[in-house]
Order: C-alpha cells, then sequence, then structure tokens
C-alpha cells in the first residue's frame, strides 16, 4: 500500500508532447468572466492503478475515487500508466475528509466528479476539476444529493469547512454537490518553478 509521502512529484513541463498536450501544464487560460489561471504544472505520477486504489490520500478516500473519470477516457493516453494527477488533489481530500467528518458518514464522489484534465471531452472551457480541487458529491451515507433541500443542507455543511470552499447553490436540476477549493495550485518543496 502507497502513502502519500511516496508519490513521486513530476513537473510537468518534462513529461513528453503528449502529455504535456492532454495535461497543458502551466498553460495560461480565461474563465467565462475573463479572469487568467495557469492550469497545475506539477503533479504526482501513479505508477500504476492497483496503486491508485490502494494509495489513501486522506483516511477515508483513495486516490482513485478522485481521479476514475481519465482512466475511463476516450483518450487512449489518458487511460494508461503512469497515471498523472495535480498536487493540489490532496488538498481536495483534505476538506472531503473533513466533510466526512462533520456529516459523520461517508462522501461519495461521482465517477466523472473528481479530478478531470484539460482534455478530457466534457471540458467545454476550464473548469476546476482540471486543478484536482473540485468534486461533485452525489450522495452522502444513505442520501442521495438529487433534490434542493439535500443539497443545501449538505452544501451549507461544506461551506463551514472555511471560507476557501466554494459550494455551487442548487441549480433545477442537479443531482449532486459540487464543492470545490478554486485555482489552487501546490508546488512540492522538492520542485523548482524556474
Amino acid at each position: 500500500m502507497m502513502s502519500p509521502a511516496e508519490l513521486r512529484p513530476v513537473d510537468g513541463l518534462t513529461l513528453s508532447p503528449e502529455y504535456r498536450s492532454a495535461l497543458r501544464p502551466g498553460e495560461a487560460v480565461t474563465d467565462e468572466n475573463g479572469t487568467v489561471h495557469h492550469f497545475p504544472r506539477f503533479f504526482f505520477e501513479v505508477p500504476s492503478w492497483e496503486e491508485a486504489h490502494s494509495l489513501r490520500v486522506a483516511t477515508h478516500f483513495a486516490l482513485s475515487e478522485l481521479t476514475t473519470v481519465d482512466s475511463r477516457e476516450a483518450e487512449l493516453l489518458l487511460r494508461t500508466f503512469p497515471h498523472y494527477v495535480p498536487c493540489a488533489i490532496l488538498a481536495l481530500a483534505r476538506y472531503l475528509e473533513d466533510l466526512r467528518r462533520e456529516v459523520d458518514a461517508p462522501v461519495f464522489v461521482s465517477a466523472n466528479g473528481g479530478y478531470r484534465s484539460p482534455a478530457h471531452r466534457s471540458n467545454k472551457a476550464p473548469c476546476l476539476h482540471s486543478w484536482g480541487t473540485a468534486a461533485d458529491i452525489y450522495r452522502i451515507g444513505d442520501v442521495y444529493l438529487d433534490d434542493e433541500k439535500s443539497i443545501t443542507r449538505y452544501g451549507n455543511i461544506a461551506a463551514s469547512l472555511g471560507a476557501e470552499v466554494f459550494v455551487r447553490s442548487y441549480q433545477p436540476g442537479d443531482d449532486h454537490l459540487q464543492v470545490d477549493l478554486g485555482y489552487l495550485t501546490w508546488v512540492p518543496r522538492e520542485c523548482s518553478e524556474d
């Protein structure tokens, strides 16, 4: 079983051209409000799907729970290993663990609700999932988050975890609770930004 301390950080700018094209490390992008952000530059290398399943990024969360979507992507490169996930995914896991503690029940992230590379086919514009800092939660304990009452209830609890946690308010037709930490990037201590 791997621990987060065993994850190898990688500067995305040193990856092969194919991976750089899919992950777009450090590339500037503009959001829907015209604000410029940079995609994550630093990633953890995940050697295999088995290790993603065995790696606990928080007490109750395996890395695979937050990275399922790209492993099922049609783009062959994104289904192969090693797999690269933004380092900030550890911060997301920590907040999900805090949410689990507050609600005293398991928290379930939808299959396409964790990290999605910028190349993912469902990303029509830059989205926070590409930073590894957003999660779509479809169920907490036995409660499916598919109505205004449940989404609002658990959204208020998630928002209480800190000012840095953004919870999208209920929209008609929602079938999940969306939480994010914004455009957070993480530069590991042993990595240089030069």
